[in-house]
């Protein structure tokens, strides 16, 4: 496996972790955008690994949608992850009248335990 690849897997099992930490502290803004980012890293590892990069996090969940899920390749349900967890990041970063519930962050954190699941069955596969 490509080590930049890795090293994202690695990132997002480690943004995951800190979710669940900062849920623990009741900071669920921080914890909703750590979760987010848990399922972000695996899909940029994912379409690292098929030779594509890109430079923001629309490109990155758009062609995670295109090249893994419309294809067929992972569940559609990833995607729908993907976005559904970016749009509570930027309410937890962004917003300042609206708020993510602890209990839409422990979703979020659940969501990225599959993402990583997921991940790591589909890359063991291809090596």
């Amino acid at each position: 496996m490509n080590p930049e690849v890795e090293a994202l897997l690695e990132k997002s099992r480690r943004s995951q972790k800190a979710a669940k930490k900062l849920l623990m502290d009741r900071d669920a803004d921080f914890a909703a955008s750590r979760a987010y980012y848990a399922m972000f890293y695996v899909a940029e590892a994912l379409l690292l690994q098929k030779g594509l990069s890109f430079s923001n996090h629309s490109a990155v969940i758009a062609n995670f949608g295109k090249e893994f899920a419309k294809s067929g390749l992972v569940d559609a349900k990833f995607h729908r992850y993907l976005i559904n967890a970016q749009d509570r990041r930027n309410i937890g970063d962004y917003s300042v009248r609206d708020a993510i519930s602890e209990d839409q962050v422990k979703e979020m954190i659940e969501w990225a335990k599959e993402f990583i699941q997921m991940a790591e069955e589909y890359l063991s596969q291809i090596f």
